[in-house]
């Protein structure tokens, strides 16, 4: 549980932009096509309203001229006021539609990036969760997606915008006073290089931050998931300390990043107000000898002033970009990732029904992320459509294995599984699955009601469908013992029902699903001996005319099966019935038997 174990593939980031990552990040504006016009009107009116902006200091110069009557145009300081109350309209209206196009681009934008990333975290393989955390798979979700969302929504429009205004503002000095104007552009190439290499150590500290951040994210997700172990074991002191630990090491990293930030601002301040200051003083000395007028010197100062906050601005924006492109890296390290379904819009037809004949042949299998211990060594059988099989053994032998595999959760080593006779890695997944029904042994249910968690089963499911479904997983009594009925909330994970009463609801879902072959781990053995009667009775009913594979340890629940296999290090060492491996002499299986039966 440290918490520095995180996953390198999606933590890591490149340390300098190359084009192509540029290109990649480029992608995500993918996302934004479906409103491009929206985006290029407000573009549009962001181009207007920059180049609108940069007429007041030209009026302010002008106005001044006028008032010392000097300037060249027959206007009265009235005729000036009266334009710029009209301008000052227009540029409240366009900026008004400005921002409400840039609004719809973002929110919609970005929501689609979200959709986009649950529908294909949901898409993909148990392995890749395996390999991820939690916490940081949320803080891709969340953290880094609102860092997508600031990009479209403020600053890619400010960076524009600032870039406008600068390049307007170098060709309006250009036209109006062409020295001062080279005066000023010679200290330009100083400020770009020293943002860069600002900017390139920003962008570390920055993406250093989010990993500190992300680590203490997950700590804090972890805690909350296991909260019942934390305090069983009253570790709330060791996990305030963890977690502390986590905050102090973000903080460090924070205010080295708030250092180099005040750093950059510093030296944008320094260079940029000496140059202006420079600017100013041999600006007076042409105002003196008549090279410019007053007006010229005032409307000089205001673009002068207006352009080096452009520049400032840049350089804020510049390293906002950057981290939004580090985002976007990871958000699309997700979105390439394969999926093993398709998950549409809509849900998906009924698959054909299967029989339910299922052959392990030589099936050899090692777990992705423990690929130095085999689990399952060739193991094979066959379980005739309808028949109950139990598998038992030692815990670790592969028992479950078996199951995940059976589901296409993993792809193994070596060997195939058929079902009907066709490889299952030849059938569609979705449609294969849907003939499939689990109840695990540790049931979680979804935070909603009880009629939302059975109808989990089959989502198109009528109310005479859900009720019979109910019924025959002896679950409708209790339902209805509660005064809201299937309409009672169960709590996240389920907490408010018992441990008996979710696997009801677990049951009412597999057979509300309706599935050829049935799943059962271990779904008695946490349950008390009146809960387990009532779930076991449910089980029988559910497990009438379906392929049924039990993994059990208590063998009291696998007596009357049609065959019972003893897996143990990854093979199967027994099989029968339960009288037939009873009589066999120095059997596990009988002697698991003696020992459960004599406790018992």
């Amino acid at each position: 549980m440290a918490n520095n174990r995180h996953n390198t593939e999606l933590s890591e980031t490149p340390k300098k932009i190359s084009g192509e990552q540029l290109r990649k990040a480029l992608q995500i504006f993918t996302f934004v096509k479906p409103y491009r016009m929206h985006l290029i009107a407000g573009l549009v009116l962001l181009f207007f309203s920059s180049l609108v902006f940069m007429i007041f200091p030209y009026l302010s110069g002008e106005m001044v001229d006028i008032a010392l009557g000097k300037s060249k145009y027959p206007i009265t300081l009235k005729d000036v006021g009266f334009l710029l109350l009209f301008i000052l309209v227009v540029q409240g209206f366009v900026s008004y539609f400005r921002v409400l196009l840039f609004a719809t681009v973002s929110e919609k934008g970005i929501a689609d990036v979200r959709r986009a990333l649950y529908q294909k975290l949901i898409s993909l393989p148990i392995v890749f969760f395996e390999k991820s955390r939690t916490g940081e798979l949320v803080s891709r979700l969340t953290a880094d997606v609102e860092k997508l969302y600031s990009a479209f929504s403020i600053t890619l429009a400010e960076f524009m915008r600032q870039v406008i205004i600068l390049i307007s503002g170098i060709i309006f000095l250009a036209i109006t006073t062409p020295m001062l104007a080279l005066i000023m552009l010679a200290t330009f190439p100083v400020i770009v290089v020293g943002a860069m290499v600002f900017g390139r150590y920003i962008r570390k500290l920055s993406k250093a931050r989010q990993g500190e951040l992300a680590n203490s994210n997950i700590i804090l997700n972890e805690t909350m998931q296991n909260i019942h172990v934390v305090k069983a074991f009253t570790n709330e002191v060791y996990e305030h300390l963890r977690y502390s630990k986590a905050i102090f090491k973000t903080v460090d990293v924070s205010l080295k990043f708030a250092r180099r930030r005040a750093l950059f601002s510093v030296f944008i301040v320094t260079v940029l107000f000496g140059a202006l200051f420079f600017i100013v003083w041999e600006a007076a000395f042409m105002v003196s000898n008549g090279t410019i007028t007053p007006g010229q010197l005032i409307s000089f100062v205001v673009y002068t002033a207006i352009i080096g906050a452009a520049i400032a601005g840049l350089g804020n924006f510049y390293t906002e970009l950057l981290g939004a492109i580090g985002a976007t890296e990871r958000v699309r390290e997700i979105l390439d990732e394969v999926s093993e379904v398709q998950v549409n819009e809509t849900t998906p037809p009924p698959a054909k029904r299967l029989e339910g004949n299922i052959e392990f042949d030589a099936v050899a299998f090692e777990y992705p992320t423990r690929t130095d211990v085999p689990i399952l060594k060739k193991i094979s059988f066959n379980v005739a459509a309808g028949q109950k099989v139990a598998l038992v053994g030692p815990s670790g032998a592969g028992k479950s294995t078996i199951v995940q595999l059976l589901l296409k959760f993993y792809t193994m080593n070596s060997g195939e599984i058929r079902v009907d006779g066709i490889n299952i890695n030849d059938m569609n997944t979705t449609a294969y699955r849907q003939n499939i029904a689990i109840v695990p042994q540790e049931v979680l249910l979804f935070g909603g009601t009880i009629r939302e968690n059975i109808l989990y089963g089959k989502p198109g499911a009528s109310d005479e469908e859900l009720q019979q479904a109910a019924i025959k997983a002896n679950a409708w009594d209790f339902i209805q013992s509660f005064p809201e009925g299937l309409e009672t909330v169960v709590g996240e994970r389920g907490i408010k029902l018992s441990g008996g009463q979710r696997q009801r609801v677990a049951i009412a879902r597999a057979i509300l699903k309706n599935p050829s072959i049935l799943l059962l781990d271990e779904a008695t053995s946490s349950l008390d001996a009146e809960s387990e009667r009532v779930v076991q009775d449910a089980l029988d009913k559910l497990m009438e005319g379906r392929t049924s594979i039990i993994i059990a340890h208590r063998l009291a629940t696998v007596r009357n099966v049609d065959c019972i296999y003893v897996i143990d290090n990854g093979r199967i060492v027994e099989s029968g019935t339960h009288d037939e491996l009873s009589q066999l002499e120095d059997g596990i299986y009988k002697s698991l038997a003696r020992l459960q039966f004599e406790m018992a």
